[in-house]
């Protein structure tokens, strides 16, 4: 019998494969770049789902558990869930929300003032002034014996007051949106996974039970030794903030600890305005340093101690993707996406670590 057919079915021998494979990356990089546009365009829509995806995978475990112990129907331990996660966001919002428009109302007068005296500093900006304004008088001069004035245009833009407003009331809808669809996946998200399940072949079943499993396991965690963590600091900053006389020592706490939900970012943004507020109401330069470098201090004691036990063994990825993953999604998804970027890369981590085709790519993106 003739070999030659046998030679002709090798890879080699069919240009069709050949030509599939050569095309199979340039159709990868563009699906992964139609999926990025679609988060993009879509994140009114997107965005409210993938947070209640991640609301839901925290607390899943409560409602079963609450369903085994005490026979407690989802139904009811899910709306007692939605409304206590609720009631945390109004009283959050509530409590930062008129102190902090206060402060935005006094800051430029703050500011102002301290600026004004009798300083080296002042001084030198007098001295920059005076020369700009001798600069443009000369060139008003030049430009009258030449040409005419010219016309000035004014351009009505909406004030800010009213784009505050407007994304105020995108938000609210978001997250309306955000915890009802939150509620549905607490009472019958289970019965979606199981039946999405049972479509799958038996191999592929256990991944993806695993990786359900795994990704609220390691979201609860994480979330609850970062929000113990954040508490003390906040709690800690507060009562520093009181005792050195800052106005408003409970909402300076409650925005240290929140903000260090956001890696590094958070950090660097509670200390700026630690020492502007310092500034602002203290005389003294050594009370002024007091907020700005006990919260650092104790930002560095907690980070010793407790996040290298989260990022190290519950989020065993490199600070460079940590750092560059909160940048992207703030980038596609705005504030919102900077507070999600951790959780979300909690996920992938787990999705990369259990399918192996992906577990090389978690061997790079690993510490």
């Amino acid at each position: 019998m003739d070999d030659s057919p046998t030679e002709n079915r090798s890879p080699e021998n069919q240009p069709g494969k050949s030509v599939l494979a050569e095309l199979s990356t340039p159709i990868y990089g563009l699906f992964i770049l139609g999926i990025l546009y679609t988060l993009y365009l879509a994140h009114q829509i997107i965005l409210p789902i993938v947070l209640a995806v991640l609301t839901s995978l925290l607390l899943s475990p409560l409602v079963k558990k609450a369903f085994i112990n005490w026979r407690l129907p989802k139904v009811v331990s899910a709306l007692v869930l939605v409304l206590v996660v609720l009631a945390g966001i109004v009283g959050i919002g509530a409590a930062v929300a008129t102190p902090a428009l206060e402060w935005a109302q006094k800051a430029p007068e703050g500011i102002s003032r301290l600026l004004v005296g009798d300083s080296e500093i002042m001084r030198q900006l007098d001295k920059v002034s005076q020369s700009a304004e001798q600069v443009e008088k000369s060139v008003d001069e030049l430009s009258e014996n030449n040409q005419s004035k010219p016309t000035t245009v004014v351009l009505q833009t909406e004030s800010w007051r009213s784009q505050l407003m407007s994304k105020a009331r995108n938000g609210v809808a978001g997250l309306a949106l955000a915890l009802a669809l939150t509620y549905f996946l607490l009472v019958s998200g289970d019965r979606l996974i199981f039946n999405f399940v049972k479509q799958l072949p038996r191999p592929q079943r256990k991944t993806v039970l695993r990786i359900t499993h795994d990704s609220q396991q390691q979201i609860a965690q994480y979330l609850a030794v970062l929000g113990l963590s954040n508490l003390s600091v906040g709690v800690l900053t507060g009562l520093i903030c009181w005792a050195i006389g800052l106005p408003d020592p409970a909402m300076w706490g409650l925005i240290a600890g929140l903000a260090r939900f956001i890696p590094y970012l958070g950090n660097m943004l509670t200390i700026a305005l630690l020492a502007v507020v310092s500034a602002i109401t203290l005389d003294t330069l050594w009370m002024m340093a007091i907020a700005p470098l006990s919260f650092i201090l104790l930002t560095t004691i907690v980070g010793f101690f407790l996040e290298p036990w989260i990022h190290g063994f519950r989020m065993a990825i490199n600070p460079v993707i940590i750092f560059v993953s909160i940048f992207f999604w703030g980038w596609l998804w705005g504030p919102v996406g900077v507070l999600l970027a951790v959780p979300l890369m909690t996920v992938i981590q787990v999705v990369l670590k259990q399918i192996p085709r992906l577990r090389p790519v978690y061997k790079v993106i690993a510490r």
